[in-house]
């Protein structure tokens, strides 16, 4: 059976979210690398993964695809941290990750922005650009914010904000109430998850909304995201 995956990355490792493209039980598991994911897609076991995690590292500037998302998003612009030049993924600490973002960009790098540099650099060591579009950016709050047909104005972290993405997400998805109710403290990465998961059948199923440009970072990835 073809399945697509939605991808959240947490403090301890990644959500993971599995589900047939046309609907059918979905799976959650916890993983701490996504070595496993990729081999997936390759074998061609996973038509197509939606990760919340920058694919795609600019080099001197900010990424248009970026600016696109928070005119999309509104007043939810906030969800989405900039994305970080390439040349931090080598720095030592926040102090250096600071000074390498301003010599490169003339903007500094914010603390939510440095405690992701971990994750993109694993996933960055497993992209190629010939996993593109199969493998691809997504960012959750931008895929509610499709789903409802405008942002939503409450906040994910909260419990009113947890019960409307879940309103969201379980005509897609009818299982995914079973998965949120027993994920506990990671409730909300699992929400993210799940969305990124339908933002992938939407990839896979060439409908997908795209954000950015044709531009393509010094490694070749594209720097777009799929909602």
């Amino acid at each position: 059976m073809a399945l697509v995956a939605g991808v959240d990355g947490y403090r301890s490792g990644w959500v993971v979210v599995t589900a047939p493209i046309t609907g059918g039980a979905s799976t959650v598991e916890c993983v701490t690398g996504l070595d496993s994911l990729i081999e997936r897609v390759h074998a061609g076991e996973v038509r197509a993964a939606g990760i919340d995690m920058p694919i795609g590292l600019p080099s001197h500037s900010r990424r248009a695809s970026d600016g696109q998302l928070r005119v999309h998003l509104g007043a939810r612009r906030a969800s989405l941290f900039p994305t970080p030049p390439r040349v931090v993924l080598d720095a030592i600490d926040y102090r250096d990750a600071l000074a390498r973002a301003r010599a490169a960009t003339g903007v500094g790098l914010s603390k939510q922005s440095w405690h992701l540099v971990a994750k993109i650099r694993e996933l960055d060591a497993l992209m190629t650009p010939e996993l593109q579009p199969r493998v691809s950016e997504a960012h959750p709050e931008s895929s509610f914010a499709e789903l409802a047909g405008s942002p939503l104005t409450t906040r994910k972290g909260t419990r009113e904000g947890r019960d409307e993405r879940l309103r969201l997400l379980l005509p897609s998805f009818p299982d995914a109430g079973r998965h949120v109710a027993e994920s506990g403290a990671i409730a909300a990465d699992v929400l993210d998850a799940y969305a990124a998961t339908w933002t992938a059948r939407r990839i896979a199923g060439g409908t997908a909304r795209w954000f950015g440009d044709d531009a393509r970072d010094e490694r070749g990835l594209r720097m777009t995201v799929a909602v």
